[in-house]
């Protein structure tokens, strides 16, 4: 069962008739003026798992609807409970693709089940591959490895911050674009030292990842490329894809034969991932460990930048720089969502949810949480515990998370070393989409 084209049958579960109306949470368009906070209250407050309509929107096919969860605990069951939330029946974006890809989908770990979660699933005999991949990776993308990059990371976060003050200073008033200036090449430059990219084809990186995180958007996204049905096609399917794998194994290539320090040489040697394996990791590494630190490092700025008084206590050394990461990276959560698929029929926080059904997961409610996290509207920089999901939980606990500390707090220590103050200087321009807490501009007064 799919879950098919049909709208749920009414099921028994909370008494719904003097309850607020269901708000939206679906449609990407209410991103672009921040999170919608007020909508994702009412849902944790009173509809925690709530059915969402899948409208046609931006030109994308409608879909049969989902379950969306908000609540910290029952987003956390969710991601940990990988026998009965499935990654591997529709993969992991709300999104249905084409039935045709999901074979090739299905070869990313992310996408995968661990073993200990389907036994029973005889369609499922390559989920079981999960924990091997996780364990192949982890071999090249270890803490050790991470920690060599932290003196470059420094020096780039330096260069580049530097060289904004100082085109901040020529153009007389101060302000710079913060993401076009810093964050996008901090992020950039930082994941293709790690991968081993030749400084020529970085480009390319941040190309890949607008097309396939920004497809929403139009600015990023770029023109639609229409498939089969004349729809704009899936951005993850083989087709839109196949100049990035392409690249991935001349990359694996040329790393055989004039080895590094660097992830993709430890990939290209290791002979027990297989040439389509690689070239999904080489996807997952390069969307997934660009965009997190692209989207929470001006993120994190930009709340530093409305709170001066947060941003004084850090700088002063009132509060250690490792809580305020965490604490930023729950203020402003990189990973809006991802979807799960109900392998079972099952029951959460009452709502009763069939085989086949979609189950998406909010991160950005789950982090501002009540039942969690005291005052949750309030940043603080020296909160603990601060048990947020921002990198996720349970089997696909993001394995870049390292490394995604790593250069925040770096990029966090360097701004207060040069930086006495920031402020807002204009609007930030925020990304169209339902997944990534993107930025696509945020102006910053950094000299005076």
């Amino acid at each position: 069962m799919t879950g098919g084209d049909r709208t749920p049958a009414p099921r028994p579960g909370p008494t719904t008739a003097q309850l607020p109306d269901v708000p939206d949470v679906f449609d990407p368009r209410r991103y672009a003026d921040g999170l919608p906070q007020d909508a994702y209250r009412r849902l944790r407050d009173h509809h925690p798992v709530a059915w969402q309509e899948e409208p046609e929107v931006l030109g994308w096919p409608a879909g049969p609807g989902f379950w969306a969860v908000t609540r910290h605990r029952d987003v956390v069951r969710v991601l940990k409970d990988a026998r009965t939330f499935s990654s591997h029946l529709g993969a992991t974006q709300i999104r249905d693709p084409d039935p045709a890809d999901l074979p090739f989908l299905r070869r990313m770990m992310l996408n995968q089940d661990p073993a200990s979660g389907s036994p029973r699933r005889s369609d499922e005999a390559g989920s079981n591959d999960h924990g091997r991949l996780r364990r192949l990776v982890s071999r090249a993308f270890t803490p050790r490895r991470v920690d060599r990059f932290t003196t470059v990371v420094r020096e780039r976060a330096r260069a580049l911050l530097t060289a904004a003050v100082a085109a901040a200073r020529t153009d007389g008033d101060g302000v710079c674009d913060l993401v076009t200036a810093v964050t996008d090449d901090y992020a950039l430059l930082n994941l293709a030292d790690l991968l081993g990219v030749p400084p020529g084809e970085r480009g390319l990186m941040l190309e890949w990842t607008r097309r396939v995180i920004g497809y929403q958007d139009p600015d990023e996204a770029g023109p639609a490329v229409a498939g089969a049905d004349g729809r704009p096609a899936n951005p993850r399917s083989p087709a839109l894809l196949q100049d990035m794998f392409a690249f991935a194994r001349e990359l694996a290539a040329h790393k055989r034969r004039h080895p590094g320090d660097d992830v993709m040489t430890a990939l290209a040697a290791d002979r027990e991932l297989a040439v389509p394996e690689l070239e999904m990791f080489f996807f997952l590494l390069t969307i997934a460990g660009n965009d997190t630190v692209r989207s929470a490092a001006p993120g994190g700025l930009l709340a530093l930048a409305r709170y001066p008084e947060a941003y004084r206590a850090l700088r002063g050394g009132a509060v250690a720089v490792e809580s305020a990461v965490e604490e930023l990276l729950r203020w402003h959560t990189p990973v809006l969502s991802f979807r799960r698929t109900a392998a079972e029929d099952t029951e959460l926080a009452g709502r009763r949810i069939r085989a086949g059904e979609k189950v998406v997961v909010f991160h950005g409610s789950a982090n501002h949480d009540e039942r969690v996290f005291a005052a949750p509207d309030r940043l603080d920089l020296a909160r603990t515990p601060n048990p947020h999901v921002s990198f996720g939980d349970g089997p696909h606990v993001c394995l870049g998370a390292h490394l995604a500390r790593l250069q925040l707090r770096v990029l966090y220590e360097e701004t207060c070393a040069l930086l006495p103050a920031v402020a807002v200087a204009g609007p930030p321009q925020r990304l169209v989409s339902n997944f990534i807490h993107g930025l696509k501009s945020l102006p910053l007064r950094v000299a005076a």
